[in-house]
């Protein structure tokens, strides 16, 4: 009996040792074929470049935002507050459609949010909307642009 296992050990070990001359063979194109994934690259390179310090942004929130303009050799961030009226795509490409009054005229800016000019996101007060897109707002003048707060978020 004692023979027997002797028999198939050495039998498992010229198994094994014919499958590791042909692992590192096999292995090497599968590593390769990993690295050169183009799904793979960019789905990592967006996961490197999406913020993660984002507060939650609603439609109808008042929101300051903080953009980097440079004028010359110097950076400087100015602040754009208004209402978000709406929100679009996700991930990496996700934007924010932010309106303002500025002089008597309406003015909206699309921001992406994990772009390197968006300096910084905060949120002044959250509005009580019931609609995904708020460009009725448009339409509207003075005091009727109102959006009413809401306290619970």
């Amino acid at each position: 009996m004692a023979a027997d296992q002797k028999d198939t050990s050495a039998q498992d070990n010229a198994d094994v040792t014919s499958t590791e001359k042909e692992s590192p063979k096999t292995a090497a194109p599968a590593a390769k074929a990993d690295r050169l994934n183009p799904a793979d690259l960019i789905r990592e390179f967006e996961q490197a470049q999406q913020k993660t310090d984002l507060p939650d942004i609603y439609v109808g929130d008042t929101v300051r935002v903080g953009v980097r303009i440079s004028e010359g050799n110097k950076d400087r961030v100015q602040p754009y507050e208004g209402v978000v009226i709406a929100k679009r795509h996700g991930g990496v490409n996700q934007t924010i459609t932010v309106r303002r009054i500025f002089q008597g005229i309406g003015v909206e800016r699309v921001f992406m949010l994990h772009s390197p000019q968006v300096a910084s996101i905060k949120v002044e007060r959250r509005g009580k909307v019931r609609r995904a897109k708020l460009f009725y707002l448009r339409e509207r003048v003075g005091k009727a642009t109102r959006v009413k707060q809401r306290f619970d978020r």
